[in-house]
Order: structure tokens, then C-alpha cells, then sequence
């Protein structure tokens, strides 16, 4: 079994709320005609106001993987906050972000030239959402979930990361209670970088493990 070609495609666009129609399947319409009635049916009963609905809304559609980016780099630049992401990744998110992770545990985990983290959620699909938005749909699909545990290296070589032999490549599975934060390497040729051009080398995939952090313009 290998991974889908076809999800590594478009998972972008499954990612993406506001999809086109076509990326959208036939259960999609039918869970968003429940939470519709389902808000209707609390707005009627005053126990949210629209108002609330509409602010809770808009705070999930501003978490992105923008925001653990931010996290990534001021852990490259700042080896205070880093080690304080690495103790407590939470109070970090909450230090930096000004938000809560909304997990009760969120671990993160350095890759090194040494030692490479994946992140798989084997059961569903345990994700940190609150600063990484909403997971892709390969991260969500059973070829990732039942193959990063048995087969990683393969895995991996299918994003196109190929890990030298002497990487020890260790998956982590997220479950209800812990979720993880992959913390990628700094790409070489950095040094000179400011934190918001940092940040914008810092991919999903890099934080999920099954890539790197992208490489800066003109460096080989």
C-alpha cells in the first residue's frame, strides 16, 4: 500500500475551508447543515449570541500554520525560548501567541542531524489545531496513519525526504490527551536572517516531521 498520490496533491485545497466545491465530498454538506442547525438551535435558546458564534469562527480561521511558524522561529533565533518551548511548549505558545493550545499536553520535539520526529495520529486524526490550523487530508488518511509507525523511512521518502542511514528517525502518536510540535532544523546559510524571514521557511509539514524547513533563496 503507498500513499495516495492524489492526497499529496490536493490536500492543500481539503485544508482550506473555503475549497472549491469539487475538493468537497458528499458528507461535507450534510455535517455543515448539522452545525448550522445546531447553532440555530443554541442562538434560540440564548446560550450563545450570534455575535459569539461569529468570534469563535473567526479566531478558528486565523489559526494557521502561520502560527507555529512564528513559535519555530523565535526558538532558531532565541535559545531562552527555546529551551522554555522544549520544557513547556503550552506556556511558550502562550507566551509568545497570546493563545491558548487548547490540548492538555503539546510536546515539542527538536530533529537534529542525529534524530528525526514524525508525527502520526494512528487512532483518527489528533492534531494541534490552535496553532497549526486544520490538518491535511494525508494526515488524516488510514495509508499515513497505519504506515508512519511500520514504515516511516518509506514513508518519508515518498514526501521526498530522504534521512541519511544514520538518522534515527523516531514517530510519536498523538493522541487525545498530547499532541506534538515538531521543531525542524535551521536550514544552513541563516545566520543572518530576521525571525519574520525565518518563520516564512517553517512549513506544516516541517512541524508534522515529514519534511524539512525550506531552504533559504540562493543557498545550496
Amino acid at each position: 500500500m503507498s500513499l495516495d498520490q492524489d492526497d499529496h496533491e490536493r490536500h492543500d485545497h481539503e485544508a482550506d475551508p473555503h475549497a472549491p466545491n469539487e475538493h468537497r465530498g458528499p458528507d461535507t454538506d450534510v455535517w455543515e447543515h448539522r452545525a448550522a442547525a445546531l447553532q440555530e438551535a443554541l442562538v434560540a435558546k440564548g446560550l450563545v449570541t450570534p455575535d459569539q458564534v461569529r468570534a469563535m469562527i473567526e479566531d478558528w480561521e486565523s489559526r494557521t500554520p502561520a502560527l507555529g511558524a512564528r513559535l519555530i522561529a523565535r526558538a532558531w533565533t532565541d535559545p531562552v525560548f527555546k529551551a522554555r518551548l522544549l520544557a513547556d511548549a503550552k506556556s511558550a505558545a502562550r507566551e509568545l501567541l497570546g493563545i491558548d493550545p487548547g490540548v492538555p499536553e503539546l510536546v515539542a520535539l527538536e530533529n537534529t542531524d542525529r534524530v528525526h520526529h514524525v508525527v502520526v495520529c494512528t487512532l483518527c486524526s489528533c492534531y494541534p489545531r490552535a496553532i497549526l490550523g486544520v490538518p491535511p487530508a494525508w494526515y488524516k488518511g488510514l495509508a499515513y496513519r497505519s504506515r508512519a509507525i511500520v514504515e516511516p523511512r518509506g514513508v518519508l521518502r515518498e514526501f521526498g525526504l530522504e534521512l541519511a542511514p544514520w538518522v534515527e528517525v523516531r514517530v510519536v502518536d498523538s493522541t487525545a490527551d498530547m499532541r506534538y510540535l515538531v521543531l525542524p532544523e535551521r536550514p544552513a546559510g541563516t545566520e543572518r536572517m530576521s525571525e519574520q524571514e525565518l518563520a516564512a521557511l517553517v512549513t506544516r509539514d516541517s512541524m508534522i516531521g515529514v519534511a524539512r524547513a525550506k531552504e533559504p533563496i540562493g543557498v545550496t
